[in-house]
């Protein structure tokens, strides 16, 4: 570094410390760097050094100063800032000298604009420090952009580098690296599955999300270490439930732990409060939802301060991430008092979910006010075990798949050219034929005006519900608003799930597959030869698909009523009587007995589980999601031996351990989704107590002693029978069996169900009495008795099983 640079960054930091002193705040490492500038950039307190061609902090062999007179008016942060840049056309980096070893805040401010023969919002570039990878490929096409990281500096060095791809540059328009307080990022927290205390000194974490609740926003002037806070209100998923309460003055910074480093009194002075006011007794969360990457741990951070806007009684609410409590009963008033601040750290993961949902909602307390209040929250993604803080990208699966092409071709060529061609030829005859069904079907259904080529309304052909069959993309985007993101009603491994209408306004539910989903092609094929090939009033109906532009679409019947599992946990929906669940519980039992009996081979659903099942306007259950389904053994075989697939904590221990699939690994699951239904809790709920965590392990006890009233749902209190509560209880324990040859089929099970809806509803007939292997007769006696009469497989299904006991009453009185 020349003398004449050295004496000017000496200048700003010796200006910088008198400020920061007056400030409250001296980070020891201070570099603040307006890229691309040839002159100084003062920032409110802050000055921004010229990053001008002399500066020996950056190494790269191409010094491109670029500028713009466009006005930045979307971003809080100075617009000056983004008004130049530097661009890079080969590998570079940044090396700032670090006297502090610890946690070091980088920012990086992006803004793509056009200079010269440069779009900015072309280029793509990846960025490391030491050797965690902060971006991956990134590409900003447009808007100001800032990326906030916090690295565990050990070195004497920070070198911050970027990295073109190929026939590419990057580009950086500002840039800060300056030493954080040592009491703002903790070495390690709780994680809330396995209540271990999680290692945080060797992660990098990224800056997600800072939000101010109460509906304000917190501007980096206004804050001690320069962050952005973002106002809640649009995260918020049922604004009419929340509040918005303001009451800055109370906040009081009376404790050494807690002070305006780790957030400022303007975000401890606003919040968002469940509104009780008119409904004393509601039981509702106030929640709000999260865009996060799957497969990330991250540190969630909680602020909790009680302003005094509150009830005078005590504060006291519980705290949830997704379905996970935080925190049950947490008393605010006990932990801190009025006015002072709190806050709580925990690491959770996003498993396969791109949601993070974040609630807060009424005490278990029966005599507390229901209220909740949260103040603040600020979400940061983990490094994963690889060092990086980068989704891993479709590119490099790619890559991987390419690779293993190579390998494959280069010892079958000829064999797979051959096989792909004649795979292609059969394809298009298929779509061919398929094609002309549809086409013919549409002709039935449309006037013949609406058939000229030059019709307008012949985009209507490829809307109508009346039959299934492949959807333009452009109706599929018509259908949701273009995927718009207040019309998503679910988000699982395959992708979102989007509420839409077609031109016939047929609602429909819209499944669109993720880029990066780890249920890929396979599955998306699979569920729709085995929807196409069935139709039942128990199985979710397929009305189309879309394969277009490498998409991965599907169309089904839309379910009003939303999934089982929201009806009996983790939501804000009305619970469902004993009634109401037994017959939901026959409906997805008789759905599953047709996919095990309905053709030659069996057909194995593989998954299921209370989220599966979905719910129409009347509450009747239809089976859903057939992405990994599998065909059943030979008639001379036992079992299909394949990978274990599935949802943990549904999983039959047999195939698990064995990897021997039967259609008897359904019927454990759907003892497991028996359970939920008696219990109304999940499979796996880590905030219970070590015994309670594992549903089936806790209730199997309870099974073994006859004494299920200890694991019913509070919900249903007083309004089981005992007969029927019994009969449940012996079949779902049944359903359990550790084998598989001790469990029932699905029609003995569905036969069970009926007759503990006949106890429950007081007409007890004598053919419910007995072992179960007895009424395997009556079932085997029914099934030959219609196949006599040239019935299908459907309309058994279809017939009710109330009539089915009457006559078996008769032939038993005979």
């Amino acid at each position: 570094m020349s003398t004449k640079n050295f004496d000017l960054l000496m200048w700003v930091s010796s200006i910088l410390c008198l400020i920061c002193v007056s400030y409250g705040f001296d980070p020891i490492d201070n570099y603040l760097i307006d890229c691309g500038s040839r002159t100084n950039e003062p920032v409110g307190d802050r000055i921004f050094v010229g990053d001008n061609s002399d500066s020996s902090i950056l190494s790269t062999p191409q010094k491109i100063l670029a500028n713009t007179t466009l006005e930045i008016t979307s971003s809080p942060y100075n617009s000056t800032l983004f008004q130049t840049a530097r661009i890079l056309d080969g590998p570079s980096s940044y090396k700032f000298p670090i006297k502090k070893h610890g946690r070091h805040w980088i920012r990086l401010y992006f803004f793509p604009f056009i200079y010269q023969n440069y779009n900015l919002s072309t280029a793509k570039f990846s960025v490391s420090a030491q050797n965690i990878t902060l971006l991956k490929e990134f590409q900003i096409e447009s808007g100001p952009q800032v990326k906030e990281y916090s690295l565990n500096i050990t070195q004497s060095n920070l070198t911050l580098t970027f990295t073109p791809s190929s026939n590419s540059f990057a580009f950086i328009n500002a840039l800060e690296v300056f030493s954080l307080p040592d009491e703002l990022i903790p070495k390690s927290a709780q994680a809330i599955v396995t209540d271990n205390n999680y290692s945080l000194s060797n992660k990098a974490l990224e800056t997600v999300e800072r939000v101010d609740m109460g509906n304000k926003s917190v501007y980096p002037q206004d804050d001690t270490l320069w962050r952005l806070w973002v106002s809640d209100d649009t995260y918020l998923i049922h604004n009419n439930l929340a509040k918005f309460v303001s009451n800055t003055t109370a906040v009081n910074f009376t404790t050494d732990w807690v002070t305006d480093i780790i957030a400022p009194s303007s975000v401890y002075g606003t919040a968002t409060q469940l509104d009780s006011e008119s409904d004393p007794n509601t039981k509702a969360n106030v929640t709000w939802r999260f865009d996060v990457d799957p497969g990330f741990e991250y540190l969630v951070r909680f602020h909790f301060c009680d302003i005094g806007s509150m009830s005078s009684s005590s504060i006291s609410f519980n705290v949830y991430i997704n379905s996970m409590l935080v925190v049950r009963n947490f008393d605010l008033s006990s932990q801190s008092g009025l006015g002072v601040p709190y806050y709580r750290d925990v690491i959770t993961r996003s498993s396969d979910s791109l949601k993070l949902n974040v609630s807060v909602g009424p005490s278990d307390i029966g005599n507390s006010y229901p209220n909740a209040i949260l103040n603040g929250l600020e979400i940061m993604k983990i490094s994963n075990s690889k060092g990086s803080l980068v989704l891993e990208s479709d590119l490099k699966k790619s890559s991987k798949m390419k690779v293993g092409l190579i390998v494959g071709l280069a010892s079958g060529m000829f064999i797979a050219v051959i096989f792909a061609i004649i795979l292609f030829v059969l394809c298009r005859r298929r779509r061919r034929r398929y094609a002309h069904v549809s086409h013919s079907k549409a002709v039935e259904n449309f006037a013949p005006n609406e058939m000229e080529n030059n019709s307008p309304n012949r985009a209507a052909i490829f809307s109508s519900s009346k039959f299934g069959y492949r959807f333009p993309f452009l109706a599929i985007q018509e259908a949701t608003d273009n995927f718009s993101e207040s019309l998503v009603i679910g988000v699982g491994g395959f992708g979102k799930v989007y509420k839409g209408m077609l031109r016939d306004e047929t609602k429909v539910a819209v499944k669109r597959g993720f880029s990066h989903s780890q249920q890929g092609f396979a599955e998306f094929q699979t569920e729709i030869e085995m929807l196409s090939q069935f139709r039942h009033r128990h199985l979710v109906s397929l009305i189309g698909y879309c394969d277009e532009q490498n998409e991965m679409i599907i169309v089904y019947e839309y379910m009003e009523n939303g999934t089982l599992k929201n009806h009996l946990y983790g939501s804000d929906l009305p619970g469902l009587s004993w009634q109401q669940r037994l017959e939901i519980c026959i409906g997805s039992a008789r759905g599953l007995h047709y996919l095990h009996t309905g053709s030659a081979k069996a057909i194995i659903h593989r998954d299921v589980k209370s989220a599966n099942i979905l719910l129409d306007e009347n509450f009747m259950a239809k089976v859903a999601d057939f992405g990994l389904s599998k065909t059943g053994p030979e008639i001379d075989k036992t079992h299909v031996t394949t990978a274990v697939k599935g949802s943990f904590g549904y999983l039959d221990p047999e195939y698990l351990t064995r990897q021997q699939l039967t259609e008897k690994s359904d019927v454990y699951s759907f003892g497991v989704v028996m359970l939920e239904v008696l219990c109304g809790r999940p499979v796996i709920d880590p905030s219970l107590p070590r015994e309670k965590v594992n549903l089936v392990e806790w209730a199997s006890k309870s099974l073994k002693r006859e004494q299920l009233e200890e694991v019913v749902d509070p919900h249903l209190a007083g309004q089981i029978k005992p007969d029927s509560l019994m009969k449940f209880g012996e079949i779902a324990e049944k359903c359990l069996a550790e084998c598989g040859v001790d469990r029932p089929s699905m029609g003995d099970v569905f036969w069970n169900l009926e007759c503990a809806l006949q106890l429950q509803g007081n007409e007890r007939r004598s053919s419910c009495a007995g072992d179960l292997s007895s009424q395997v007769s009556h079932v085997n006696h029914l099934e030959i008795s219609v196949s006599t009469a040239q019935f299908s497989v459907g309309d058994i299904a279809g017939i009710s099983m109330s009539k089915v006991f009457a006559q078996m009453v008769k032939e038993d009185t005979r």
